[in-house]
């Protein structure tokens, strides 16, 4: 069984680099790894079936995207002519760090999911060359990431982690908030100066070979058969994510868990690839220290959008600006591993 769930987690991260066509259909390739980790594992069954398919997050999600889907299609204009008067008023670089900001501290109470909606709509509009959307849209993400983890309303890690803890509602901004925060902000400073830099602002000042074409794509409206299949590839990545979770719990549960706070630390850079909900459920108990709990925490919100599946955020943002595997990772995972360099030293060496 364990060789087995380690060849599945290899195949994750190696295939969508290798091949075009996984990377392409990546839902579907997840689901089909879910589906091989459970059976590996012992632990696909009609119970959890039901246990998938009674998770009202699984549809909410869905129609979520759904619904701002529908909107986009009557509103495009509307959104674009909105960020060309504010792009025209402020200096980029301001308007990329308060874009990222505010939706990484609104995102606690307003919704991961909401945050990332309103984040591709305007990423959507913008006029900035693909390269410079796909840098502003993942370090977006990370910023989303952090700040919705501060209340148990922006995202279900933070929901489990209450309740596991019985905590009161202010606990994780109370205890995580003092790495949270920072990292909201560095997140706005950071795209800031990767996303501006080179770029002065101004729909003339930013075009190039390919910005006419999606200029074009930005002002036509998507398909209703678009918009339901964005959907339904979001549903079936939330199914692909709850199964990999339930069939990698045997080997966390077995392996994993008992481990030190710094090598659990490391360990969940593997969020980047499965669900953090599952590994936080794991993980964290009432009886742990609270630099256990902030070193858990921070390990897997910091790894969760260094890949596409690491978080919902990442997955709604990439389906719909059409993001692959490769323009994420090449941004996200050296991101990602410079703040878990830093954070490990601020939280275990200071």
């Amino acid at each position: 069984m364990i060789i087995g769930l380690i060849i599945v987690l290899a195949l994750i991260l190696v295939l969508p680099f290798s091949f075009r066509k996984i990377e392409h259909n990546l839902e579907y390739f997840l689901l089909v790894m879910g589906l091989a980790a459970t059976v590996l594992s012992g632990t696909l069954s009609l119970h959890l079936a039901e246990h998938i398919f009674m998770n009202k997050l699984l549809y909410f999600i869905t129609a979520a995207v759904l619904v701002a889907g529908l909107i986009f299609r009557l509103s495009v204009k509307k959104i674009k002519g909105f960020v060309s008067f504010v792009t025209g008023k402020l200096p980029l670089a301001l308007f990329i760090f308060l874009l990222i900001v505010v939706l990484g501290f609104l995102s606690s109470f307003i919704t991961a999911i909401i945050a990332a909606l309103i984040l591709v709509e305007i990423v959507h509009v913008l006029p900035l060359k693909r390269t410079r959307k796909v840098i502003l849209t993942v370090t977006a993400c990370f910023s989303i990431g952090l700040g919705a983890a501060l209340t148990p309303i922006g995202e279900p890690l933070a929901t489990i982690v209450v309740s596991a803890l019985k905590a009161d509602f202010f606990y994780l901004a109370r205890n995580i908030g003092v790495y949270a925060i920072p990292g909201v902000i560095l997140m706005g400073l950071l795209g800031a100066f990767m996303v501006s830099r080179g770029e002065t602002g101004g729909e003339a000042e930013v075009k190039d070979e390919n910005f006419n074409l999606e200029e074009q794509n930005i002002t036509q409206s998507e398909s209703l058969k678009d918009v339901f299949m964005r959907a339904f590839k979001i549903f079936l990545f939330i199914m692909a994510l709850e199964l990999l979770g339930s069939g990698f719990k045997p080997l966390i549960d077995t392996y994993i868990i008992h481990l030190d706070s710094r090598i659990l630390y490391w360990l969940n850079m593997s969020s980047a690839v499965l669900d953090n909900v599952t590994l936080a459920a794991a993980e964290v108990s009432p009886a742990m220290s609270l630099r256990q709990i902030q070193a858990i925490l921070m390990g897997l919100l910091l790894s969760g959008g260094m890949l596409i599946p690491g978080n919902i955020p990442n997955i709604i943002s990439a389906g719909k600006l059409n993001i692959k595997s490769r323009e994420w990772a090449k941004i996200g995972l050296p991101i990602g591993i410079s703040l878990l360099i830093i954070y490990f030293a601020v939280i275990f060496l200071f």
